[in-house]
């Protein structure tokens, strides 16, 4: 497969194979609106735990919230008891979402610790049998996504891709690295290769290592995956969908200026206000920023002067006031 605008996962039809993942503490509501810009394939809200969901705790609902420009909107939940996989579902399938992801992936420990996210690769069964009662639960499509093994002795994403599928999962999402890998090294994308060759009727969905569109190009090449979840390679460029399809009609990419990415950061700082009080504001554009800039040389000041800013009023001022034709042409 290649990029393409005809796409479809189950009955729902997509606007692009290009997503965006959930990514804890960062893909929130103020992330989710700028992205939703450029027009992804699918958007995932931050994952939530099955248990606070069936108990209608107040934070986890709120790490749901969307709006209607967002759609394609996906909800991703991870746990690990098959009594509350059918409820689970069933709650994000009525808070109106358009399609349900079990995440088998996630390799941080406060997750895996009670044997959530990629703690479930140890238990291939358990993860068939609750994708099985989540698509039993509800009408819309339900996918999974899994890292390829707990460790290099255990690979499990072949295996895996066979169990989903049976489980009436329309979809799995393959990160080329093993929970052990964490987030160092290289993503392995012959095991995600190797998935699609095995998959009959589910479709397999690349991710690991995409942080331009170049490397988007050479997943697809490399693997003949369906779709790419764009996970780490989204922060500070919303517009990487859009460097992509570009680079597929025309061999350019979008490459905004420093002077355009400077109004993309108002934006984001407007935007990030429009949801929060002032303090938090403060505190997630500081997170933010440094994404935007990471690829731009002489910002060491203004990176600075906004991590001692005392409010967001000073963060205007200073992004307004900063010279930024010294950047121009130097994005590394």
């Amino acid at each position: 497969m290649s990029y393409t605008e005809q796409f479809a996962i189950g009955k729902l039809k997509l606007p692009n194979n290009i997503f965006y993942a959930p990514l804890a503490g960062c893909s929130d509501i103020a992330y989710r609106t700028m992205s939703s810009q450029y027009k992804p394939g699918l958007m995932f809200c931050e994952m939530v735990k099955m248990e606070p969901l069936v108990r209608k705790d107040e934070g986890t609902y709120r790490m749901l919230r969307y709006e209607e420009p967002m759609r394609p909107i996906g909800g991703q939940i991870c746990g690990s008891k098959l009594e509350l996989a059918g409820t689970a579902a069933k709650i994000i399938e009525d808070l109106g979402f358009d399609i349900i992801d079990f995440n088998c992936g996630c390799p941080v420990d406060k997750v895996t610790k009670d044997g959530s996210g990629s703690g479930m690769l140890k238990h291939p069964d358990l993860i068939g049998a609750i994708l099985f009662e989540m698509k039993r639960a509800v009408q819309i499509p339900i996918t999974v996504k899994i890292r390829t093994g707990w460790d290099e002795d255990h690979i499990v994403a072949p295996m895996l891709t066979q169990i989903a599928e049976q489980a009436g999962a329309a979809a799995i999402c393959i990160h080329g690295r093993t929970r052990e890998q964490g987030y160092s090294g290289n993503a392995n994308w012959d095991y995600i290769a190797e998935c699609k060759k095995l998959a009959k009727n589910i479709k397999v969905i690349g991710n690991g290592d995409v942080f331009d569109a170049e490397k988007a190009k050479a997943l697809f090449l490399h693997t003949g995956c369906d779709a790419i979840l764009v996970s780490r390679g989204t922060m500070g460029q919303p517009w990487i969908v859009e460097d992509i399809r570009n680079l597929y009609a025309n061999n350019r990419l979008f490459s905004p200026s420093p002077l355009e990415v400077k109004e993309v950061l108002l934006k984001h700082l407007r935007t990030i206000l429009s949801y929060n009080e002032e303090r938090k504001s403060l505190l997630d554009f500081r997170r933010v920023c440094c994404y935007y800039l990471k690829k731009f040389v002489a910002v060491k000041t203004l990176k600075a002067a906004i991590n001692h800013a005392e409010n967001t009023e000073e963060v205007f001022s200073l992004l307004e006031a900063f010279n930024w034709e010294p950047c121009i042409g130097t994005i590394l």
